[in-house]
């Protein structure tokens, strides 16, 4: 087993979805995800049994405040230490908070404001946890497979969406909320020697001045980080072109399509029909682009795959039938995918190393601080206007990334890096 030193070299002979320190990384990376499911379930039905529907909300938020705000700064530290190691703690630091919960839990009934400063806690540590997982994988493969590696990473994501409520539900059948915590705990758990044997090798040094460790502040690093990303070439837009994206089309995906259901009357099982077409599209370009680990002119396909997703969530809008709404969830989920992993390796093959932790915060950021800020508004408008308006000014918007980033010549001129063979 690898210590906590890295190996000088680790270019893999084989492609990334077959490669043992890769597949060791995606395994930790899995448990952690469906341990984050299952603790969610817990903390909800925890909530619920101890206070009413306003409570349940408030403890369900609360974990999203610190998240947002920390951030950023969870992208100075991923980059100024060794992110293995961010990764590692936090892991740690969720384990133990999670069973000690659990064994509060299992002594008496749980009051509102345990469950509250829990959430906070967790939604801290998650602060640091998430720039760092961006910022481990060119640590761990080669640029040619970092496509691969991102197909791979939307794969466990999906996984940890499909097989995290069963086990929770199990787990809480089982004996309540405390095994279900007791369980999201022993995930996390699981992960740490996983991580413990994934190989890492150091960066080049960077080619600006600054650099992970150095002497600067974290504000200093913070700002330096920013300024990268703004004077970047491709970087800027990518980033741009993604904020644009969440924001035009996650509320309509999540809240709108709840509301657009029950609009038409489909009922509990078309909601779930459509739900699972986008899954099922999502899920499948990035078994793609995990498999095939590289596609040409990435960055013009990438704006295309937005545009039409776009106008996809637009058309849902209109289409009267059930069949014909699912038919458009999965070419969304599909557009949405491809757009969604292209967007992530050029990030993840563009980016100096030195700054790739402040670049995936600042990603992150728009994903959980800036689209969660829609939900509420698309409610209000649907619940005004309707389903239809709602819809197409939403996938309006979020043309409008498509359209910039079909402008930017460094966006349309993008490709992901290749091995020569």
């Amino acid at each position: 087993m690898a210590t906590l030193e890295t190996t000088p070299s680790i270019r893999p002979a084989v492609p990334a979805h077959r490669d043992a320190n890769v597949l060791r990384w995606l395994t930790a990376y899995t448990a952690s995800l469906v341990g984050d499911t299952v603790y969610f379930l817990a903390l909800g039905w925890s909530a619920q049994g101890a206070a009413g529907p306003t409570e349940v909300g408030l403890v369900m938020a609360a974990g999203a405040l610190p998240r947002a705000v920390l951030m950023l700064g969870g992208g100075v530290v991923a980059d100024r230490l060794d992110p293995r190691r961010v990764i590692l703690g936090s892991d740690a630091l969720r384990c133990l908070l999670i069973l000690s919960v659990a064994a509060a839990i299992a002594l008496t009934t749980p009051a509102l404001w345990l469950l509250v400063a829990v959430a906070l806690v967790f939604g801290a540590v998650d602060a640091l946890f998430v720039p760092a997982v961006g910022a481990l994988p060119p640590r761990i493969t080669s640029a040619d497979q970092l496509a691969r590696v991102t197909g791979l990473r939307s794969l466990a994501m999906r996984l940890s969406q499909i097989a995290g409520p069963p086990i929770g539900g199990l787990a809480m059948g089982l004996g309540g909320p405390a095994v279900a915590f007791t369980v999201a705990g022993g995930l996390f758990a699981l992960s740490l020697p996983l991580l413990l044997s994934v190989w890492i090798r150091p960066l080049d040094p960077p080619n600006d001045q600054a650099a992970p460790g150095g002497s600067g502040t974290a504000r200093a690093e913070l700002l330096d980080g920013l300024r990268y990303i703004r004077r970047h070439r491709l970087l800027g837009p990518l980033v741009l072109v993604g904020a644009v994206c969440e924001l035009g089309l996650t509320g309509t995906l999540n809240v709108g399509m709840v509301l657009l259901n029950a609009e038409r009357g489909w009922g509990p099982s078309g909601l779930g029909l459509i739900v699972a077409c986008f899954g099922a599209g999502a899920a499948a370009s990035a078994a793609l682009l995990a498999v095939v680990g590289w596609l040409p002119r990435a960055g013009l396909t990438m704006a295309t795959t937005l545009l039409l997703g776009s106008v996809g969530a637009a058309a849902m809008g209109v289409v009267p039938a059930l069949w014909s709404a699912a038919v458009l969830a999965g070419f969304v989920g599909l557009s949405a995918g491809v757009f969604g992993s292209l967007d992530g390796a050029l990030v993840q093959t563009t980016a100096d190393p030195a700054y790739l932790g402040r670049v995936t915060s600042v990603v992150m950021l728009t994903m959980v601080g800036l689209a969660p800020l829609s939900y509420p508004l698309v409610g209000a408008a649907i619940g005004t206007w309707g389903a239809t308006p709602v819809f197409l000014a939403c996938g309006a918007f979020s043309c409008l990334g498509a359209a910039y980033a079909l402008a930017s010549r460094a966006v349309r001129r993008a490709e992901l890096p290749r091995r020569e063979p």
